[in-house]
């Protein structure tokens, strides 16, 4: 994205700003924000933007942004880290997924970092613990306890029984490994079998997409990294061929075409990631800073999707949606 559009962005973002923000008018902050998937920018970024904006963070009057994105490859992410860093930003914002984190935290020990979606920060060893994350890195983490078991209890809503559901993920996000386990025993209870395949590139979501088709499964789960996320279009269309039901994570899925999808509302950790990065430039260590868990979640119903696969949904599912897609 060019600068100039990025500037135009947060400057449209908001028009309110506390009157505490207009007394710093004399500092000036640098931030930096280091992306994986391509668009980050104008789509997720977008509440983040507002919200520091309504907390009094203007380009070009006390604020310096620096964007950059990987346009997808991850082999470009730690360079661009380190390259990030050597500005010496007040503090660098690690965007969307686990690896972002990780690119950050290699590249520095001292800038304060926040992520943004984290599924197991712990595990993938980028915080020592969410309450006491130690180091120079704190933020958000997308994942809530029995949020995998609520997605397949929803899925078997248009697909009950004693059936196989098939799950898509990519084996090389740690929190792949987290919601798998969720999943399993919320799998098990229900007398539910879960068939796994696993994609690491692109051309490998398609190709487990097609041996998907040709199984016995019933319904789709997906577990939406960035590399799942960036391809959500082309696994909604498979699935909808096949008349398919899945439940996706983020609302984009359904909006790309997908049938249904819960998971927390990434709108609201977005602008809490723009509160994390304020206290921080106040003055607060990321150390004192507890990484936060999703408190909102959302379901949404694409109604169109379910349509074109057939597949009538209840009227107590569509009860329980927060938006319904015509």
């Amino acid at each position: 994205m060019r600068r100039r559009e990025f500037m135009s962005l947060l400057a449209g973002a908001a028009i309110s700003r506390p009157i505490a923000a207009r007394a710093q008018q004399a500092k000036s902050y640098r931030i930096a924000f280091l992306s994986l998937i391509p668009g980050e920018d104008t789509t997720l970024m977008l509440p983040l933007l507002a919200r520091l904006h309504e907390l009094g963070y203007h380009e070009g009057q006390n604020t310096t942004f620096t964007y950059r994105s990987a346009e997808g490859n991850a082999e470009r992410l730690e360079s661009m880290a380190r390259a990030l860093v050597q500005d010496n930003p007040s503090v660098l914002i690690a965007g969307f997924g686990t690896l972002t984190a990780k690119a950050a935290k290699a590249a520095t020990t001292t800038i304060p970092v926040v992520f943004v979606t984290v599924g197991d920060p712990v595990g993938a060893g980028i915080v020592a613990s969410l309450n006491r994350p130690g180091g120079n890195l704190t933020g958000l983490t997308d994942q809530a306890r029995d949020v995998q078991g609520k997605r397949l209890q929803l899925l078997l809503e248009l697909v009950p029984g004693k059936q196989e559901i098939a799950v898509l993920l990519n084996p090389e996000t740690p929190y792949s490994r987290l919601a798998l386990e969720e999943a399993s025993a919320a799998a098990e209870q229900a007398h539910v079998h879960l068939r796994v395949f696993e994609a690491r590139t692109a051309d490998e979501v398609a190709a487990r997409m097609h041996e998907i088709v040709a199984t016995r499964a019933v319904g789709l789960m997906t577990f939406e990294d960035p590399l799942i996320y960036s391809v959500r279009a082309n696994v909604a269309a498979l699935a909808a061929r096949a008349r398919l039901p899945a439940i996706y994570v983020y609302k984009d899925s359904a909006e790309a075409g997908g049938l249904m999808a819960y998971a927390p509302d990434r709108s609201q950790i977005y602008r809490r990631a723009a509160d994390y990065v304020h206290k921080i430039l106040q003055g607060t260590m990321p150390t004192e800073l507890p990484v936060e868990g999703p408190t909102r979640f959302t379901f949404v119903i694409n109604l169109k999707a379910a349509r074109a696969i057939g597949v009538e949904i209840p009227p107590t599912l569509l009860a329980l949606a927060d938006e319904v897609i015509e």
